[in-house]
């Protein structure tokens, strides 16, 4: 007995990490700011800023993965995850729980999502409803934050105040990089941060700009756009939109495959772009100068809410 016991296989650990293809997602993590301690400490080269650039991108949408599903089966590896992020981000993380899952996953764009796109100005998609999408955005959201944290103060003192610690350590990295070089903190950290932040919330109105938000939106699945391409694999399939509405507590991978099988062939055409940079220059640069490269809606005029 204690023989074959001796030659079991040891049991196989629980892996930490809930999908590997989250490492992808840390290489992201540890990329960026790598990036920026090599060039505070060689000097601004075009190339590694550029890439800078592009992984702020994908730091917000790995935050936005992460609150969706948390990316490690640990409480206190989540917990560190949220703090890497909010250092990186140049933002708290906690404010996807009321803005993003408690708002525009519960309204899918409908006149009771405070950041829809026709709530400011019409329902329109151009290059500088694009532009200022996030201003406005940002307008409307602060105020619910403020709200969300007084509720969580009143009943959960605990996570108020690691929403706090959240601020302070943004604001302390912020403060201590300032005093340490203005001039390199501004252009290595904070310009590059308030890009990454921009586009997060413009990628709100890429994505659901002339889009069908009144209320027959869950039976026509209109009530956003698709991008397929590049972008998916390089930004963690942040362009299967609907899907990733309809199944919002599955892991990014699964995206590719949900999008294919179940929702690409349900889609309005319009719905459904065989790129983003492409359409971004059709619609809003090309769009300028010639009408038939802009985007239609499908929004009736009676569905179209604004403050």
């Amino acid at each position: 007995m204690r023989l074959a016991a001796a030659r079991r296989p040891p049991a196989r650990r629980r892996r930490v990490l809930r999908n590997g293809r989250d490492l992808q997602s840390l290489a992201y993590m540890v990329a960026l700011p790598a990036l920026a301690a090599w060039q505070w400490i060689y000097g601004l080269h075009w190339l590694p800023y550029g890439l800078m650039l592009f992984l702020t991108l994908g730091i917000g949408v790995v935050h936005h993965n992460h609150a969706h599903l948390r990316m490690w089966r640990r409480r206190a590896a989540n917990r560190a995850t949220d703090m890497a992020l909010t250092l990186l981000q140049g933002h708290p993380t906690f404010v996807f729980f009321p803005a993003h899952a408690g708002n525009h996953h519960r309204h899918k764009h409908g006149a009771r999502d405070l950041a829809r796109t026709y709530r400011y100005g019409g329902d329109t998609n151009h290059l500088l409803g694009y532009l200022l999408h996030p201003l406005q955005a940002a307008w409307t959201l602060y105020p619910l934050f403020w709200r969300w944290l007084g509720r969580l103060r009143r009943h959960r003192p605990g996570a108020w105040r690691y929403c706090l610690w959240q601020y302070a350590a943004w604001l302390g990295l912020w403060g201590g990089l300032l005093a340490a070089n203005p001039g390199k903190a501004l252009v290595l950290v904070i310009l590059p941060q308030l890009h990454g932040l921009h586009w997060l919330l413009a990628t709100n109105y890429l994505q659901h700009a002339h889009t069908d938000g009144g209320p027959q939106r869950h039976a026509r699945l209109s009530y956003a756009r698709n991008f397929e391409g590049l972008v998916n694999p390089l930004l963690f399939n942040i362009g299967l939109h609907t899907a990733h509405h309809e199944h919002a507590r599955a892991h990014w991978s699964e995206l590719t495959r949900l999008h294919a099988r179940h929702y690409r062939h349900r889609l309005d055409p319009a719905l459904v772009e065989p790129g983003l940079v492409p359409y971004m220059l059709r619609v809003f640069v090309l769009g300028l100068a010639w009408p038939r490269c802009r985007s239609r809606t499908l929004m009736r005029p009676e569905h179209i809410v604004q403050d």
